[in-house]
């Protein structure tokens, strides 16, 4: 009934068969395997309305499917449009390739977006238009700058975190040790600028990147380049790291202006100076000096070298347990101009006006006051321990208790001397002992057996007669030290010794019950004497 001409219509020949109906063509093209086909309704229709028909009527058109390529304006973005076909030939993945060649697509084309696409041909019906991306361009992507990647906790950032407690509460006075380094450290790792990544249209166009902004590495002062790689910046001292611009510098004395809720605690390896002043309830723990140009306030300094506080050191008696507030430790020596309600500990204690109400050991001297004749005053609290003390006024009117103990250590030392001497006095009694084994062996009648018995003795002997030795020069150096200290241990007053002072030296007591004049008071033929200065 239908035919198919070469130029893909469908074609029917009236004369042949005359068609009852346009209903009747249609049915009939459906049921035919031109199905798929457009129908060409006008035509049909147009039969049935004019006046002389055509003999050879065209029903239908096979369409094959066809695809469409459009670029984007920012030609970023190539869309294929898809005509599936209408009784005609679907189209093949290299038929399609052919259609992106002619729209010059160059670039960022993807396979499995053409296959996405042609797929839809067996799952829309005829003459369904569908459209998907077949190439997406790339946009530049800009290099990225020389970074400097911090390898050791600068102050900086250890002041974003404060200490967690135990509880889970957050102490906002502790951050923690302070970052510190050591010499050869590394600081800074420099990871170099990149060049960035071009872009490109989907035509191939090229699209530049802007590379990465390209910096130096610094070394600032206590820092170096690694001779062996330049990317990384080394200490080259021991102190505390600190961030500058594309770099570090190391400061082996770290410098803060308060010691504040705001800083946290201090603890750092190397020297510490504090520009004013300490605030209560603050620390500072260093391994080097600790100076202070303000005050401290119930504070709690340690060194292992010196402290120097400027304005002075406060406290006052905690109520719970009568302890003191303020307290300044350290290796080396401390110099202040004041102490009050203070626990102070160093090698030599340096006042330079008064101590009031303050406890102290010193492993030497005590002196409150300046110059060759010290005239500061000293009342009220403790002297734990001291081989010398130095004042213009000791004690005071008010009658407030003073305790001064000189020499204390010397009942460690003591105690030190008697348990050498009691191991010299074993040690001798076993070197008596085996000196007897020693006089029985020989007297064993064979040779091998005497032989290898008094070797034996003789061994142990000298060990025990090279330990005795070692303990007699032991015992003799104490009792050197002992007597030195006794000797040296003294209490110089410039101005007035007043009433009621307890002076202890090693295990002898004196308490004074009127006033003195300048004096000093020490041992003399195992007694506690005072001796007017003329």
């Amino acid at each position: 009934m239908f035919k198919l001409a070469h130029n893909g219509n469908v074609l029917l020949d009236t004369s042949k068969s005359a068609p009852a109906s346009a209903a009747f063509i249609i049915e009939a093209i459906e049921q035919s395997p031109y199905s798929e086909c457009e129908i060409n309704h006008d035509a049909i229709n147009n039969y049935f309305s004019s006046a002389t028909p055509e003999r050879i009527l065209v029903v239908a058109t096979r369409h094959d499917a066809t695809l469409s390529v459009e670029i984007s304006d920012d030609k970023m973005l190539a869309t294929g449009t898809l005509t599936l076909a209408k009784g005609g030939a679907t189209l093949s993945f290299d038929e399609a390739k052919k259609e992106l060649v002619k729209a010059h697509v160059a670039r960022g084309y993807k396979q499995a977006f053409l296959e996405q696409l042609l797929q839809k041909q067996s799952e829309l019906p005829p003459g369904s238009v569908v459209s998907g991306p077949l190439a997406k361009g790339r946009l530049p992507i800009d290099g990225k700058p020389t970074k400097f990647n911090a390898m050791v906790q600068t102050l900086k950032d250890r002041l974003k975190a404060p200490k967690l407690k135990e509880d889970g509460s957050v102490d906002m006075r502790d951050f923690g040790k302070l970052a510190s380094v050591k010499p050869g450290e590394l600081l800074v790792q420099q990871q170099p600028a990149t060049p960035g990544k071009e872009g490109f249209t989907v035509l191939g166009d090229v699209l530049p990147a802007k590379p990465g902004e390209v910096h130096t590495l610094i070394a600032g002062e206590g820092t170096e380049i690694s001779k062996n790689n330049p990317m990384e910046l080394l200490s080259t001292i021991a102190g505390v790291p600190v961030e500058i611009n594309n770099g570090m510098r190391v400061d082996d004395i770290f410098t803060v202006n308060d010691v504040s809720v705001k800083t946290g605690h201090i603890d750092f390896e190397g020297s510490v100076i504090v520009s004013k002043n300490v605030e209560p309830g603050m620390r500072i723990n260093a391994t080097g000096d600790i100076t202070v140009f303000g005050t401290v306030e119930s504070g709690e300094l340690t060194a292992g070298g010196d402290i120097t506080v400027k304005q002075g050191v406060i406290g006052h008696q905690k109520p719970e347990d009568k302890s003191l507030s303020c307290r300044i430790i350290c290796a080396g020596d401390v110099h202040a101009p004041h102490s009050q309600y203070c626990y102070i500990e160093a090698n030599n204690i340096l006042l330079e006006r008064q101590a009031s109400h303050s406890s102290m050991k010193a492993k030497s001297t005590i002196q409150i006051g300046q110059s060759e004749l010290p005239k500061g005053r000293l009342f009220g609290g403790e002297i734990l321990d001291a081989t010398k003390l130095i004042a213009g006024e000791i004690g005071n009117e008010s009658g407030a208790k003073m305790v001064i103990n000189l020499a204390a250590s010397a009942t460690e030392m003591t105690k030190e001397i008697d348990k050498s001497f009691n191991e010299l006095t074993a040690t001798n009694e076993q070197v008596d002992s085996l000196q007897a084994a020693l006089e029985k062996a020989d007297l064993i009648k064979d040779a091998d057996k005497k032989n290898e018995l008094i070797n034996k003795i003789g061994t142990t002997q000298l060990h025990h007669s090279q330990q005795a030795e070692q303990l007699e020069k032991q015992v003799a150096g104490l009792e050197q030290k002992l007597n030195t200290l006794l000797d040296e241990a003294m209490l110089t007053v410039n101005s007035v010794l007043h009433s009621d002072v307890e002076i202890h030296i090693f295990n002898k007591l004196l308490k004074t019950t009127r006033n003195f004049p300048p004096s000093s008071v020490k041992l003399e033929n195992n007694k506690i004497e005072i001796e007017f200065k003329t």
